[in-house]
């Protein structure tokens, strides 16, 4: 039987189809050079389930000098990463000054709900850090597999993050997914937990609501295991840590008056950290640590988000310290593994860095799935 016109614009229609896909997919997978002075680029990241295709996200690549011809063996590679409803670097510590007194390249990232409208607005529920990680750990492999491919020396053992608010969160979480990459963390009033009160826009607690759902039946449903994934703090996944050779000092500043991110949380986080063998320095800033210039308040807000860090943590950040943290041994990027893999009631999250930048996935075992 001959084809009919039908039939032959159908099979052109479906040909195109394909065409188009894999030239999508194949854009997806394209990584740009790394930029030659200070710019924003896109770099891939991984599929949001819950909005179907390629996603990018900007990230914001910051030279000490402003110029990648800066970069010497003893520079170090630091993200610092915005607030929950930021952009690029607004409420965290100033990239281009780290950059200049750490010797690092400073890195900002636009993570997965970056803005208001996405964070705040859209339905979908706050991420609260899981792909918002896996974006910024991206960017980070961008960077440091973009020095090793241009045959630019650099301390790859100098590997830092710090971030405000939820960007702490961000933070903590990263050094979660990628326990074996970091040489410290600065956690500047940070998110410690999915708490049910955040998660549900419960009263009495924090005010922050991240639109989840109770419901089994609602797109919002926040799963057994993908609530127990988000808990930096959670002491079966930091015996994880501790068993891949976890070495990065958590340093830890939070207000004692801070609701929106309540003190308490924190405490309890560093607490279940201390217990588990973890290296943890906690920062309780109260009433008597204001002193008008670094810290303005004892609240959420804490003060000047640079100083802070180049205060608390600048001996143990800076290149040329005696107190400097060095990492030993390889980065996870380096292992090429898929070792890395927290157990959930119903399976296990598992962060696969065969391809060196994180791929991360549930495998379910029970009956239930995020």
């Amino acid at each position: 039987m001959r084809p009919t016109i039908h039939s032959l614009e159908s099979a052109l229609l479906l040909a195109i189809f394909v065409c188009a896909l894999t030239v999508m997919s194949a854009h997806a997978d394209e990584w740009p050079p790394l930029p030659s002075s200070n710019a924003a680029v896109e770099v891939p990241a991984q599929e949001w389930p819950r909005r179907p295709g390629p996603r990018t996200v900007r990230v914001l690549v910051h030279y000490p000098g402003g110029h990648l011809d800066r970069v010497n063996e003893q520079t170090g590679l630091m993200l610092t990463l915005h607030n929950w409803g930021g952009t690029d670097c607004v409420g965290t510590a100033d990239p281009q000054t780290l950059a200049e007194r750490l010797n690092v390249v400073a890195i900002c990232v636009n993570y997965l709900q970056s803005g208001r409208q996405a964070s705040l607005e859209d339905p979908e529920p706050y991420d609260y850090g899981y792909l918002q990680a896996l974006d910024a750990l991206r960017a980070l492999w961008f960077v440091f597999n973009g020095l090793q491919q241009a045959e630019r020396p650099f301390h790859s053992e100098r590997i830092f993050a710090t971030g405000g608010s939820g960007g702490c969160n961000v933070t903590l979480m990263a050094n979660k997914l990628a326990p074996r990459t970091f040489a410290g963390v600065v956690d500047l009033s940070g998110m410690a937990r999915l708490s049910d009160d955040t998660a549900y826009n419960l009263p009495g607690g924090s005010r922050l609501n991240a639109r989840w759902s109770r419901d089994p039946e609602s797109p919002n449903y926040l799963a057994t295991d993908a609530h127990e994934i988000r808990f930096v703090g959670n002491p079966s996944h930091l015996a994880v840590m501790r068993q891949l050779g976890s070495t990065s000092r958590i340093i830890v500043v939070h207000g004692t008056d801070d609701t929106i991110c309540p003190f308490t949380e924190t405490r309890q986080m560093a607490a279940n950290m201390q217990q588990d063998g973890l290296s943890v320095e906690p920062h309780w800033i109260s009433q008597d640590a204001i002193d008008g210039k670094i810290f303005t308040n004892s609240e959420h807000g804490l003060g000047n988000r640079t100083g802070i860090v180049l205060s608390v943590a600048g001996r143990y950040l800076a290149a040329d310290s005696p107190e400097a943290l060095i990492r030993e041994g390889p980065t996870d990027f380096e292992h090429r593994d898929a070792k890395v893999r927290y157990p959930t009631t119903n399976g296990a999250y598992a962060i696969s860095y065969e391809r060196g930048y994180p791929v991360g996935h549930f495998e379910e075992t029970n009956a239930e799935s995020p």
